[in-house]
């Protein structure tokens, strides 16, 4: 189970190598991803909160990265955490995820990506349940829902 102190070293020494990689041009992503969904995962951009009704399913599935497919969160690690983002308090592997340190609008963040193509998700924080105590708070738009079979 990651903590906070894992987050933390990973964005200041480095992330886990992933199981592959995905590399495509910004106009390779542009074709296979909504407007929405381009400008969320590839120019760090921010859904409005409460604008996607993924925040309040939380029947069994698996949670999967918009533009590669990677896995990335399961739903038995889906909370409400009245945000109005998806949270998370797990990744479904240590390696799914890539963590760095984000500076931006005068705040100090933890930006949380997907480890295979770089997409990004959204942030993590340390204000999460127990036992973890992560709260990962992702754009609904950089996921997509595959439900158990």
């Amino acid at each position: 189970m990651l903590k906070w102190m894992d987050v933390i070293k990973f964005a200041s020494k480095g992330n886990p190598a992933p199981e592959s990689k995905v590399v495509k041009t910004e106009d390779e992503w542009k074709k296979i991803l909504s407007k929405e969904a381009f400008l969320i995962t590839r120019k760090k951009g921010t859904e409005k909160p409460f604008s996607s009704e993924m925040c309040n399913l939380f029947e069994s599935g698996k949670y999967e990265c918009v533009c590669c497919g990677t896995p990335l969160f399961n739903s038995e690690e889906k909370f409400d955490s009245g945000t109005g983002w998806p949270s998370f308090t797990q990744p479904m592997a240590e390696n799914a995820v890539a963590y760095h340190k984000d500076n931006s609008y005068g705040m100090y963040r933890i930006e949380v990506l997907c480890n295979s193509c770089d997409a990004h998700l959204g942030h993590v924080f340390q204000d999460g349940p127990p036992p973890s105590g992560l709260r990962y708070c992702l754009n609904a738009m950089a996921l997509k829902k595959q439900n158990e079979k």
